[in-house]
């Protein structure tokens, strides 16, 4: 009698083991250790105080006013002109590194040319070079009296220029390790059963890719909404026409009008919130479909 209510007892507590009994499948709550646990701590609090509380400022100064001071904020012709011209053309910009960066960091990996590793480390100029730097060096190439007679300064391309420069390592810096690491064999398997180029890379390629290519699609539109240095020079910030948000809130703040700044800024971290959500859900069901 006790071994058949043992039996019972072991065929209610889990799927059937390879002798025929039952197991229980235990799943660990925490796999800390003591100094695991003590180091996301440290990490914790880290955080909180150079990300999490800022932003909470800025979202409880805006959120002060009520609804009412997001309204009256965007809809001053001025301000939402700005949000619509950065919106636009972060988005712009991340779609053509997204397609450029890959390439590059394509060349980069899979072709071996002379100056190659010249290249490699020009690449991250644009991370090590200050933004207002990178700004006066396009304003010397395509501003006024341009030497290649492309003079873009002070119009909506030069937006899209300075935008383009500081954010283009991001795709190649995400893409770059992933196709290193890629294994070749799947296709040379494929290019054997007859599979045209373009067919590896679509069905191959870039499934392996796409994860790290949202990365930093999400890195670069972060980025490109978040940019001053590079365009206060190239811009101009004519207003209605090159001026970007990160302009206006400076507008705001030297006006001594807080409450306006907070809300705008806090409408800009909706909107790359929203962005990187959608690029993670988008990675998300890419990698479930195989």
């Amino acid at each position: 009698m006790s071994a058949a209510l043992s039996g019972a007892t072991i065929d209610n507590a889990g799927p059937a083991s390879p002798q025929g009994g039952r197991t229980r499948r235990t799943t660990p709550r925490s796999t800390l250790t003591p100094g695991a646990g003590l180091g996301l701590g440290v990490a914790m609090i880290w955080f909180s105080l150079l990300v999490l509380l800022p932003l909470s400022a800025i979202v409880a100064r805006a959120a002060a006013g009520g609804w009412s001071q997001y309204f009256t904020v965007l809809q001053n012709p001025q301000t939402w002109n700005a949000v619509q011209l950065t919106v636009t053309q972060s988005l712009v910009v991340t779609l053509i590194n997204v397609v450029v960066g890959t390439v590059i960091a394509w060349v980069l990996v899979r072709d071996r040319f002379w100056g190659q590793k010249l290249l490699n480390v020009i690449i991250d100029v644009p991370f090590a070079l200050p933004t207002v730097v990178a700004g006066l060096v396009l304003l010397g190439l395509y501003g006024p009296n341009s030497p290649i007679g492309v003079e873009w300064a002070f119009t909506p391309n030069a937006v899209t220029l300075a935008l383009a420069f500081v954010t283009l390592p991001f795709i190649v810096r995400t893409v770059q390790p992933v196709l290193e690491e890629l294994d070749t064999d799947a296709e040379q398997a494929a290019a054997s059963l007859g599979a045209s180029r373009a067919t590896i890379v679509r069905r191959i390629v870039l499934p392996s890719l796409f994860p790290a290519i949202a990365s930093g699609a999400a890195l670069s539109f972060a980025r490109a909404i978040s940019e001053y240095g590079s365009l206060v020079l190239l811009s101009g910030n004519r207003p209605n026409q090159t001026e970007v948000v990160s302009v206006r809130v400076l507008s705001f703040i030297e006006n001594g009008n807080y409450s306006s700044a907070a809300a705008l800024a806090s409408v800009m971290l909706f909107v790359a919130l929203v962005v990187i959500v959608a690029l993670d859900l988008l990675q998300r069901r890419v990698a479930r479909r195989g």
